[in-house]
């Protein structure tokens, strides 16, 4: 007779120790049926592999020889592959001051729109999900834009017209997503440091210039050459950015009052050395409603609504002498002249336009870009395209102007900030578009990050009479709340309640 001996009972897997908060759990090793799976590593097999490899550096190596501009592309590729796989949104944080560059790359691209291309694609496949309801109305506003220029694509068929409709979206909508990752991700202070470094840059070769063109007797505007390349109206766009970043300095940057007092010194006089008018008229707008607007974090003083008001009626007079000079060749003149032409080739194509860019092409006699938003895309996109790019404004403004104003409120006079400017120059313009709009979404990221992480400067501020007491929130030491709480603190010891003492004589119970 044979007997079986019973097996002992598998033993239960013990539970999984529960991990600290923002505390990820240590990979695992490769299951046995997926390693299984894998092809064997022979010695044939990581031969072939070095070879390839030594192979693929040759080649790389005899062609970069001969062409060293390709040799620094090569670099430049892995540096970047290597610094996302470090950290995913290293191109788009370093990419920030480089934004501010319109050399042409290859006499196409502006340096601006490459960078902002190249940080499109990290951003989209490495940034926090899901986004927040601003950010996802935002961008919604971005499509519906999109949607009706579409038909001025379908209606004038040329190259033109169609890289123009993936660039505007490229400039407003790729631009908000990759704000929004770096944002997120936790990295808007160092952007906006970066940004604003590089704009210092910007001022200070103004300055320079404008010194050395005064040296010589010409107290006229500055333009910048090699190698920056900037026209005196960029130069005055980009610096209002800063300026008005610098002047609201959310709390959530951290940065000290008197080093933004001088910055905004330094930018102010880079804007009037320039002598950008539509420049500084966006500026005091925006100014404006900071000043106006209420904060309870900080307190700002209304003196500065004066010299906007002054600042406004010198730029006033000065366009009113231009229009009484009689001299047609003035800009004052010569946008009205513009205005004109781009209504007489609207009247041609009044629902969608000539096309964007139509001003690149052979169709008309008039190749200008007209110098007002409404002017351009009522001539580009016709009555559909001006109904789309209007919402798409209202809708982002209406949407910021919502959100908390400590996060909102430098979003905001950005995007109005580009929208008043581009009432009185050229609108879509590379890097000028795409600023406000990066900027705008590393806000809204921001807050995710805040709310995400629960930063504690970025709780609310409370406003009106203090909460009533609590057992958390004690009354002071000498008020019946604070004496009830300190009797409570007394009565633990060690996290567990205080037994009352007893009788002498008595027993406590076992």
């Amino acid at each position: 007779m044979t007997t079986t001996t019973p097996r002992p009972a598998p033993r239960a897997a013990a539970p999984a120790p529960e991990l600290a908060p923002g505390v990820r759990p240590h990979r695992v090793a490769v299951g046995g049926a997926l390693a299984e799976r894998l092809p064997r590593t022979t010695a044939g097999r990581r031969a072939l592999a070095g070879g390839a490899l030594v192979a693929t550096a040759l080649v790389v190596g005899a062609a970069t020889s001969a062409q060293p501009v390709l040799a620094l592309g090569v670099a430049a590729v892995v540096l970047v592959v290597g610094l996302t796989l470090r950290m995913p949104m290293a191109l788009p944080v370093l990419g920030m001051p480089l934004l501010l560059l319109v050399n042409r790359v290859g006499g196409a691209l502006s340096v601006s729109d490459f960078v902002l291309f190249a940080a499109f694609w990290p951003a989209l496949l490495f940034c926090r999900r899901p986004l927040t309801r601003p950010m996802r109305n935002v961008l919604w506003a971005s499509a519906f834009y999109q949607a009706t220029v579409l038909f001025t694509v379908i209606a004038n068929p040329y190259v033109a017209n169609a890289v123009e409709w993936f660039h505007e979206w490229l400039l407003v909508g790729g631009a908000l997503l990759v704000g929004w990752a770096i944002g997120a991700a936790g990295h808007a202070r160092l952007a906006l440091g970066l940004y604003v470094g590089g704009s210092v840059v910007v001022a200070l070769a103004a300055l320079g210039q404008f010194a050395v063109n005064a040296a010589s007797g010409n107290f006229g505007p500055v333009y910048l050459n090699e190698p920056l390349l900037m026209h005196k109206n960029y130069i005055g766009c980009v610096l209002a950015f800063a300026a008005i970043i610098v002047y609201t300095r959310p709390r959530w940057l951290q940065w000290n009052d008197l080093i933004c007092l001088g910055l905004f010194g330094l930018f102010l006089a880079g804007i009037l050395v320039a002598q950008s008018r539509q420049a500084l008229i966006g500026l005091a707008v925006a100014i404006a409603v900071v000043a106006l607007r209420p904060d309870p974090h900080r307190h700002r003083s209304k003196v500065v609504l004066l010299a906007i008001a002054g600042a406004a009626v010198v730029i006033g007079t000065l366009v009113q002498d231009q229009l009484e000079s009689g001299n047609q060749y003035n800009s004052a003149y010569q946008r009205l002249i513009w205005f004109r032409q781009s209504l007489l080739i609207w009247e041609q194509y009044p629902w969608f336009g000539a096309g964007l860019r139509w001003w690149y092409t052979d169709r008309f006699e008039e190749n200008f870009q007209p110098p007002n938003a409404e002017f351009e895309m009522l001539s580009s996109g016709g009555i559909v395209g001006l109904v789309g790019f209007l919402v798409m404004f209202l809708a982002i403004l209406v949407v910021l102007w919502r959100v908390d104003s400590r996060y909102g409120t430098l979003a905001f006079v950005l995007v109005l900030m580009r929208f008043v400017q581009g009432q009185f120059d050229l609108f879509w313009v590379a890097a000028q578009v795409s600023i406000p709009f990066v900027i705008a979404g590393i806000c809204l990221g921001a807050q995710a990050h805040a709310q995400r992480s629960g930063e504690a400067e970025d709780e609310p501020a409370v406003l009106g009479p203090p909460p009533p007491s609590s057992r958390s929130t004690p009354g002071p030491s000498d008020s019946p709340a604070g004496r009830r709480a300190r009797h409570l603190r007394e009565a633990v010891v060690g996290g567990r309640p205080r037994r009352p003492a007893l009788p002498v004589g008595h027993r406590e119970p076992s």
